[in-house]
């Protein structure tokens, strides 16, 4: 169960990762920040590139970090846009690689939740590993 104190610094914190985000061409900043059963947080920003397949998303990036740290169960993410966007197909589907119990808490710029809402939810019928052993 995640505490509204906790659920306030995981969009805190990417509130403040967003800042960092290099958004060059769509101007569309975003922050996510990710908390693990360990407890720790990683965050990340979007990353544009100017060949536009070779950027990356926020949530991605602070799953690969998490990932590279060794973690590989994940409690919630939060997500802050300007306008309270979702998280993409891509990301989606990463994250439920890890876990569709995942809450996703999603938050625009002034610290506002819109959305809560779980992996599973925001992506029906995931594709995952079971499918991949068949």
């Amino acid at each position: 169960m995640l505490t509204d104190e906790l659920r306030e610094k995981l969009i805190e914190s990417a509130l403040e990762a967003r800042r960092w985000a290099y958004a060059p061409y769509s101007g569309y900043p975003v922050g996510a920040a990710l908390l693990t059963a360990s407890g720790r947080i990683y965050d990340g920003v979007n990353i544009e590139n100017a060949a536009y397949p070779n950027t990356i998303c926020a949530e991605r990036v602070a799953v690969f970090k998490a990932v590279s740290e060794g973690e590989r169960e994940f409690i919630a993410i939060a997500v802050v846009t300007s306008n309270a966007g979702a998280p993409c197909g891509a990301c989606r589907q990463v994250l439920s690689e890890f876990g569709l119990d995942t809450l996703v808490l999603i938050a625009d710029e002034q610290r506002n939740l819109m959305v809560e809402t779980t992996v599973g939810e925001l992506l029906p019928r995931a594709f995952g590993m079971e499918q991949v052993r068949k």
